[in-house]
């Protein structure tokens, strides 16, 4: 029988999986097709463990560690990857701001000098 914390992760894994689907079809900023194969391999896989829970067995004994991956750790694995993420984002968004004003400041620099020049 799935836990609450099972239909919780599983829906926000469907979730964020849909909406790096939409960004990379719309033509998102930023958006490659690694960026989405990585959010389809991590989110697949945290769906994957979310509903089948024995999967994390099966890993464990292929790998030869003993026992099973713990709840605790499967939420802060996606609480840090979610936080990873965002970061990702909002760095790419100052850099792109960064380089908006970058280039403002240097037309303006230009033209001001190009005026001096004429006069």
């Amino acid at each position: 029988m799935l836990q609450p914390y099972q239909f919780i992760v599983a829906a926000l894994s469907l979730v964020m999986i849909g909406f790096g689907v939409e960004r990379y079809l719309r033509g998102g900023k930023g958006q490659t097709p690694l960026k989405l194969a990585v959010r389809l391999i991590v989110w697949g896989g945290m769906f994957a463990i979310t509903i089948f829970p024995q999967l994390t067995y099966d890993l464990a004994t292929l790998l030869g560690i003993e026992g099973n991956v713990n709840a605790v750790m499967m939420i802060a694995f996606l609480l840090v990857f979610l936080l990873i993420f965002k970061m990702l984002s909002v760095i790419e968004r100052i850099e792109h701001q960064v380089t908006l004003l970058t280039r403002a400041e240097a037309l303006e620099k230009f033209e001001q000098h190009d005026q001096r020049r004429k006069e």
